[in-house]
């Protein structure tokens, strides 16, 4: 049931006729679902042709609807990070951000990840993504959406946009802000979110986001983009925010803007606007590094970790991890980080780059992330499961696989289809299962 004081507001904002067709469509059922290929690790054409998929998004090239009766969250490809499932609508902010290899990007209000992700893959593994959460518990989602995306350049942050804007003032280039708002636009996904509508929570909404957006100017770069979005319908919350910003900051400007409607499109409802800083945007490579650099590990305490790469990795695997990157510990952590990524001093971190597993006493114990960034050919064993066989169903609920094949003694990649899935240790006929438990899936 939607309330009775939102739909009045909308019929004076819509006009009694568009109203009409704008109730209509929240009698419907939800229609639309959707996909977005990870491009990081595989080709849009392989998602475009899985059995569900049933049309292209037309506001996001690697974005795809699918058969209602489908389950993509619950296939292998979901877990080996080869596509994040998203509501059609929720794309297109990122689409507006006009993202470039190399550019160094802030998510600003990012859980559970989908738009970061989205990023991540337009920025093809180069440059820099910072991307934060200032819900703890909604932090370590979105660490764990980069996880399994494969994702290396992110720095996953825990932070209030406040500070941030103190640490990173006029450091980005693009910043997006998916703002927290009243949610008008997910009343027909989300139940709860009609039940706790109200014209005070959306008027609460609008003074956040305008705070937001003042705190993200601060950190944007001359000549730097902002998109700004809300999956809400409110004047508040979207056009006047927008206007009353650019009247507080004259050296920005509006110079696009879009609302998708759930009965125009095919999709949930949407508002995003693009702001321009004034100026021109220079990336020549040599701007400062927030709290100074990340201090790398001595070569010596990397022993056991350089002994694994010797073990596992095919020659020249290792040279191309670590090429313009740096090691990094927290406490008995590896990760392995942009040369430069900010700081870590100071800064609540999640994730300072690809997690590359942990040193305990004299050996290294790799993470499941170094799994799912490298591919069969960067290791010297592989052991494959078809995604439609009772094996891959068994590693992912955590069971020890017996083979037949002769596989190398010591760690080995597992893939699906060829696609890299999770870590397993070979020995007398058996791989050893190292899928995270807290991953496990009973099928």
């Amino acid at each position: 049931m939607l309330p009775d004081k939102f739909k009045e507001r909308m019929k004076q904002f819509l006009g009694e006729e568009e109203y009409n067709a704008f109730i209509t469509a929240f009698e419907e059922d939800r229609r639309y679902y959707a996909l977005r290929a990870n491009t990081l690790k595989c080709d849009v054409s392989f998602i475009k042709n899985l059995p569900y998929i049933t049309g292209n998004i037309p506001w996001e090239e690697t974005g795809f609807y699918y058969a209602e009766n489908a389950t993509p969250g619950k296939h292998p490809y979901h877990e080996a990070g080869l596509y994040y499932i998203q509501e059609p609508s929720a794309m297109a902010p990122v689409s507006y951000l006009n993202v470039q290899p190399g550019d160094k990007i802030l998510d600003l209000c990012a859980a559970p990840g989908g738009k970061t992700t989205q990023i991540a893959c337009k920025l093809k593994g180069q440059g820099l993504l910072v991307t934060n959460e200032i819900n703890k518990d909604r932090a370590k989602i979105l660490s764990l959406n980069i996880e399994r995306l494969g994702i290396a350049n992110a720095m996953v942050l825990n932070e209030t946009p406040q500070h941030l804007s103190e640490v990173f003032e006029g450091y980005f280039d693009k910043i997006l802000i998916d703002a927290p708002c009243s949610g008008e636009g997910m009343f027909r996904k989300n139940d709860n979110a009609a039940d706790e509508w109200s014209v005070d929570n959306v008027l609460a909404c609008a003074k956040r986001q305008a705070e937001i957006l003042d705190l993200a100017s601060k950190m944007l770069l001359p000549g730097g983009r902002i998109v700004y979005s809300t999956c809400t319908f409110s004047k508040e919350e979207n056009e006047d925010n927008i206007y009353a910003f650019v009247n507080r900051h004259p050296d920005f400007k509006e110079v696009d803007r879009r609302r998708l409607w759930p009965h125009k499109d095919h999709g949930e409802g949407h508002f995003l606007c693009v702001l321009e800083r004034d100026g021109e945007l220079v990336n020549d490579g040599n701007r400062y590094i927030p709290g100074g650099k990340n201090v790398p590990v001595k070569k010596d305490v990397l022993k056991p970790f350089y002994a694994f790469c010797d073990e596992t990795l095919k020659k020249g695997a290792l040279e191309k991890l670590m090429e313009s990157k740096n090691i990094i510990m927290f406490g008995k952590q590896l990760f392995l980080a942009p040369t430069f990524m900010p700081s870590v001093n100071g800064l609540k971190v999640l994730r300072p780059g690809l997690h590359l597993g942990e040193i305990i006493k004299d050996r290294f114990e790799p993470n499941h992330a170094l799994a799912l960034f490298l591919r069969p050919e960067d290791v010297n064993a592989s052991f494959d499961l078809p995604s439609d066989s009772a094996d891959i169903k068994a590693y992912l609920n955590g069971q020890t696989l017996r083979i037949t094949e002769d596989i190398k003694k010591g760690w080995c990649l597992v893939t699906t289809d060829g696609y890299s899935i999770g870590w397993g240790k070979a020995s007398g006929g058996m791989i050893k299962n190292h899928y995270p438990k807290g991953l496990r899936i009973n099928y």
